[in-house]
């Protein structure tokens, strides 16, 4: 089933900001770009990002209502929003959508590569072409093609930050093609980090657990939602809220000497790799 899942349709609605989160002028002045930004975590990093005074241009593919929805959060935060549908698994309309930002905004300082797909299957034999093909032209492509179209126009200081996961390390069951662009992201932050690093240009990635987003439920049976999370040491899914600090701090001049790191936001599982 698509990630795009309408909102509403969630029978709990994920918490994108906490009430209490006092922005600091972190990101003033900056401009980010986020694909997958309409929802779950790409939305909560987008009205964070907002919080710290930085104008955001978000990359969706289909739900025009989550996008708009998100436009307005990030536009109650005082800050310029814009949104672009796009496939990012096309270069094509990958540079094509990069240019229509870049003449809208002037600049971009930022970008999260954040979009994905996951289809869960039991077995590997039930895993068809067509859906590998889609799922790496997605997670991993997608991630090169952006950071392709993105990169010329990154000056010094410019940061990129990648959404990995939690099965990149530990693996899952049901999600094999999912979890093994989950560790292609990982390599590629690592990779690109070294070779950019001479450019003073930053490359992370942040890691999360179980995070209560509309891809769960729209691609999860019941019994899979209702246990969702409950493993973690926490025991309980996070929420994006709990996942968006992070790329704030990877976004800010805070972590001005951390570049090729992943940050682990997941309810407390060890992962050493």
């Amino acid at each position: 089933m698509s990630p795009d899942i309408d909102q509403h349709e969630m029978q709990q609605e994920p918490e994108y900001i906490k009430s209490e989160y006092r922005g600091s002028g972190k990101l003033t002045g900056k401009v980010a770009l986020i694909s997958g930004g309409d929802s779950g975590i790409g939305r909560s990093v987008s009205v964070y990002f907002a919080r710290e005074g930085a104008d955001v241009a978000i990359l969706y593919h289909e739900s025009d209502t989550d996008a708009q929805d998100t436009k307005a959060l990030v536009e109650s935060e005082g800050q310029r929003c814009e949104v672009y549908s796009t496939d990012v698994s096309d270069s094509a309309a990958v540079d094509a959508v990069v240019e229509n930002v870049l003449a809208d905004f002037g600049q971009i300082d930022i970008l999260v590569n954040n979009a994905a797909i996951q289809n869960p299957q039991h077995s590997l034999l039930d895993i068809s072409d067509k859906q590998l093909h889609k799922t790496f032209q997605t997670n991993i492509y997608g991630y090169f093609y952006l950071a392709k179209a993105v990169l010329p126009h990154l000056g010094s200081a410019g940061c990129i930050i990648n959404t990995a996961s939690v099965v990149a390390y530990r693996g899952h069951d049901i999600l094999i093609d999912y979890s093994a662009t989950k560790g292609a992201i990982v390599s590629f932050t690592r990779s690109l980090s070294l070779n950019l690093a001479p450019k003073n240009i930053r490359v992370n990635a942040v890691a999360p657990g179980p995070i209560w987003t509309p891809l769960i439920p729209s691609t999860f049976s019941k019994e899979k939602v209702e246990k969702f999370g409950k493993h973690t040491p926490l025991g309980r899914p996070g929420q994006p809220s709990e996942v968006a600090p992070a790329y704030v701090f990877l976004a800010s001049n805070e972590s001005s000497y951390i570049t090729g790191q992943v940050i682990h936001v997941n309810g407390g599982e060890v992962v050493n790799a």
